[in-house]
């Protein structure tokens, strides 16, 4: 059976089957009544799109649909959509989609209000109290897969073309005014999405447990999070019209997005570069680089996996959930090494990727102290396919 509820954690969050039926009804609660509809060109030509623009007509709302998203969300994608939200006088975005029309649903509502550029909200001290809040638009966000959980979020990642480098903007009023979760909308996901982002979801939850920072309710969510996407992600990617369990990925992808307040680490750092470098699709870059940093981290987090081991029922601490990882992974189809996600991902890359990946903002969480000859030689290990 599927489960119905309302939450208010981090905001109010409408979860269940069949509620993108109360989609003119949350636009309204946000004080929309124009919205712009953000989406990627594959999901604007599924059935799901156009029921939730006819929801939406059917509210009375005079809603437009911008869909110049790529997989790997580009600076222009958002002044693009900029663009079109202030050309059609809107007020409000509905971000719908998976997690790359999500993040820039959010950053065209942000950066409609601003002046500077966007590169001038990176997600580093304080930099977000150079925005002007005022005039930030409401956003309700719609998730269409299960893995980023950037409806519940406060921040929206970009490449920067000029140099070639995803950045995370941040700022508070980014966080959806309100969220509909609903299951019946990942039915369509093809399989490699659904593991894809399953597997994000994972990384999310699980770099968050291992961080070392003190945030106990983060690491508890965490591990609620694991235990759902080892229960949930074989099944829904067998058998991709399982409701129930297609509810679960979708409330472990929330709870990865809440959990990492705690931080994230070396899997999302490497992810990142080979993602803005080479366009692989960012769950799966780091469902490759998961045992990699796995074993580059044992050191300092032994103990937890231990903990993490057992309560997910598995047997042997560390190196049990290691092969865990190891098992999932070769049940879904994950590639065991980089070669396996792009042809030109090349070895003699491993500088250049290091030198990305310990300036990247997530690299601060990993519990090992990242520096580059630690990227490279995780880098290097996963083009080898050494553990």
């Amino acid at each position: 059976m599927s489960v119905r509820a309302n939450w208010s954690y981090p905001t109010a969050v409408r979860f269940g089957a069949g509620r993108l039926s109360e989609l003119g009804e949350a636009c309204r609660a946000a004080g929309m009544s124009r919205p712009l509809v953000v989406t990627d060109p594959v999901v604007a030509g599924l059935p799901i799109a156009e029921r939730a623009m006819a929801v939406l007509r059917e509210a009375g709302l005079a809603a437009e649909m911008f869909s110049d998203v790529a997989p790997n969300p580009v600076g222009a994608n958002v002044e693009a959509g900029v663009a079109a939200y202030r050309a059609g006088g809107h007020d409000g975005v509905v971000a719908f989609g998976g997690g790359s029309a999500l993040d820039v649903g959010k950053l065209i509502a942000f950066m409609q209000a601003q002046t500077r550029p966007i590169w001038d909200f990176e997600d580093i001290g304080d930099w977000w109290t150079r925005a002007t809040p005022d005039g930030i638009a409401p956003i309700v966000a719609v998730p269409t897969t299960a893995g980023t959980g950037s409806e519940v979020g406060r921040a929206g990642v970009v490449t920067n073309e000029a140099i070639r480098t995803k950045k995370v903007i941040f700022h508070p009023k980014m966080l959806p005014a309100v969220v509909i979760c609903d299951p019946e909308l990942t039915v369509g996901m093809p399989r490699v999405v659904t593991v894809g982002t399953g597997m994000d979801a994972l990384a999310h939850c699980l770099e968050a447990y291992c961080a070392p920072s003190y945030h106990p309710m983060s690491e508890g969510i965490a591990l609620e999070g694991m235990r759902l996407v080892k229960e949930a992600l074989p099944k829904v990617a067998a058998d991709g019209s399982d409701i129930a369990a297609r509810g679960d990925m979708m409330s472990a992808a929330a709870m990865g997005a809440v959990a990492f307040q705690k931080g994230l680490g070396a899997i999302h750092s490497l992810s990142h570069p080979v993602g803005a470098l080479h366009h692989t699709h960012h769950g799966m870059t780091n469902a490759v680089f998961m045992p990699y940093v796995l074993v580059h981290n044992r050191p300092a987090i032994e103990a937890k996996c231990r903990r993490l081991a057992a309560f997910l029922g598995l047997q042997g601490g560390f190196d049990g959930l290691l092969a865990w990882v190891l098992k999932l992974r070769e049940e879904l189809g994950v590639p065991h090494g980089l070669r396996g996600l792009s042809e030109a991902i090349d070895p003699a890359a491993a500088d250049e990727v290091a030198a990305m990946a310990v300036v990247d903002p997530t690299a601060g969480g990993n519990p090992v102290p990242l520096d580059e000859a630690g990227a490279k030689a995780i880098f290097l290990a996963a083009w080898d396919e050494r553990l």
